[in-house]
């Protein structure tokens, strides 16, 4: 019973992080399927994106550089004060 429970809990885990996948938002450097790609960044390195969401908000975003060069959004905050 303990393995069966396990399972699921692991298998419940791994579709959780698919699924909480940041999205981007107007403002964010992939919105709207943009293929981004850098030159000179290494892989592995991340980089923020500061803008100001319709609201008067700041969103803070964190991309990833991937090994082939594009990039990836994996986290944003945005500020309370508006």
């Amino acid at each position: 019973m303990k393995t069966i429970i396990s399972a699921a809990l692991i298998a419940l885990a791994a579709g959780t992080s698919a699924f909480a996948a940041v999205q981007p938002i107007p403002g964010s450097i992939t919105y709207d399927n943009a293929n981004v790609m850098l030159e000179k960044a290494p892989a592995g390195s991340t980089f923020f994106h500061t803008f100001a969401n319709g609201d008067g908000r700041d969103v803070r975003e964190v991309y990833k550089v991937n090994a082939d060069k594009s990039v990836t959004l994996v986290n944003r905050t945005i500020s309370n004060a508006s």
